[in-house]
């Protein structure tokens, strides 16, 4: 029997320069996600869909038949007639340096529990196996909206689904820290599983001792801790068992062109492991392998065939 998890977020239009050169993509964490752990399961076994809303556009259109293509089921993205997809724009300076600037302020995303269709959304993602969402998933809500997706996952959990969270933590998307405190702990309270970036633990709660921020996930009842540390080894904490230290894949340092979507694509891998019954060394390993080999390419989506084995 398949199983099925949502991805719930935000992709956006993505104009990138170089030179005089701009161009055109789409970009979103939660979307890299979907892709990542579409492209490694078998749709048998973990049917994966992704939750948004777009508008009527040709652009809207454009991300939506590229999507199918990889195997992600879009029946729950939703069309806004009034409203357009959010645009960000990457400048590159001639060291590498990358600044972002963005255009997301009414973009469709926002209001995906605002519509008619809102309520039989979350009737349905209730019934699922498994929801994703990431820290960007919730900072673009509105407080009303951000209460109906708490109460959504609440219910998917008393249905005996499981929820996962990346805490992807982004300070300009938040009135201030302790706004994203309060609701980081409110969603650590109905999440099972946890993938904690350290250095947006550490923006977001000041440094501590990683088994801190293990033992602080843990009170709030994350059964499963996750935590990316970049080019260094994952933990893996699981409630009841010993923490295990899994090394990343070491790269020469000019094997490494653009690490957009490592840590999106270091969770899909895990995933795409662990929630086909995989173990959690097992699951981290995939990860670091999946991260190693995104950041080898340009772009958060690289090729199918770069794809490891």
């Amino acid at each position: 029997m398949s199983k099925k998890i949502a991805v719930i977020g935000e992709c956006m239009i993505e104009l990138s320069q170089k030179g005089a050169e701009v161009n055109r993509g789409f970009g979103g964490d939660t979307l890299n996600t979907s892709v990542y752990i579409a492209r490694q399961v078998d749709a048998d076994a973990l049917a994966v869909n992704y939750v948004t809303a777009l508008g009527t556009d040709n652009f809207s259109q454009q991300m939506l038949d590229a999507w199918q293509s990889e195997n992600v089921d879009i029946s729950l993205t939703q069309r806004m007639e009034n409203r357009l997809p959010g645009l960000y724009y990457i400048e590159t300076d001639s060291t590498g340096e990358r600044t972002f600037y963005y255009w997301r302020n009414e973009a469709a995303a926002k209001f995906w529990l605002e519509s008619d269709s809102a309520a039989h959304i979350c009737e349905t993602l209730a019934q699922f196996d498994y929801l994703y969402l990431s820290g960007i998933s919730l900072a673009i809500l509105s407080p009303d909206s951000r209460e109906k997706l708490f109460s959504l996952l609440r219910e998917c959990r008393a249905n005996g689904g499981k929820v996962i969270f990346d805490n992807n933590y982004r300070p300009r998307l938040w009135a201030s820290r302790e706004e994203t405190q309060q609701v980081y702990t409110r969603m650590l309270e109905c999440t099972d599983i946890a993938f904690l970036t350290l250095d947006d633990e550490d923006a977001l709660w000041g440094e501590k001792p990683v088994d801190e921020v293990i033992a602080r996930t843990q009170a709030a009842g994350v059964t499963e801790v996750v935590i990316k540390r970049g080019a260094d080894s994952c933990l893996v904490a699981v409630a009841g068992e010993a923490i295990i230290d899994v090394p990343a894949v070491k790269l020469a340092k000019e094997k490494v062109i653009d690490t957009t979507a490592a840590g999106d694509s270091f969770s899909a891998g895990y995933l795409a492991v662990r929630l086909t019954g995989g173990t959690p060394e097992a699951a981290a390993q995939r990860g670091h392998l999946t991260a190693s080999t995104v950041i080898q390419y340009r772009g958060a989506i690289i090729p199918r065939e770069a794809m490891p084995r």
